[in-house]
């Protein structure tokens, strides 16, 4: 059995949680890093790989955006805080 996931069974990305997403990233990265996949396989999981990391950005920047959602006063003001990344 392999690591690879097969394209038909593996789990539609947008279902995916930031961690499972990632963790299926790392194992991608590191089944290319160990240059024992066929070319044809490495553009498969390059693919799948590219399609999971901008599912991660995409969750980050949800995230990022509720918690500045967060530090907002009723008046739509920061409450103090510096936003997310800053400071």
């Amino acid at each position: 059995m392999t690591d690879t996931p097969d394209p038909a069974v593996a789990p539609d990305i947008a279902s995916l949680s930031f961690e499972a997403a990632m963790g299926e990233l790392e194992t991608i990265v590191r089944r290319l890093e160990s240059g024992d996949v066929s070319l044809e396989e490495s553009v498969t999981l390059y693919e799948r790989g590219h399609a999971l990391r901008g599912h991660c950005e995409a969750r980050l920047a949800a995230a990022q955006a509720r918690i500045e959602q967060v530090s907002l006063g009723a008046d739509g003001r920061p409450t103090g805080t510096t936003p997310f990344g800053e400071g």
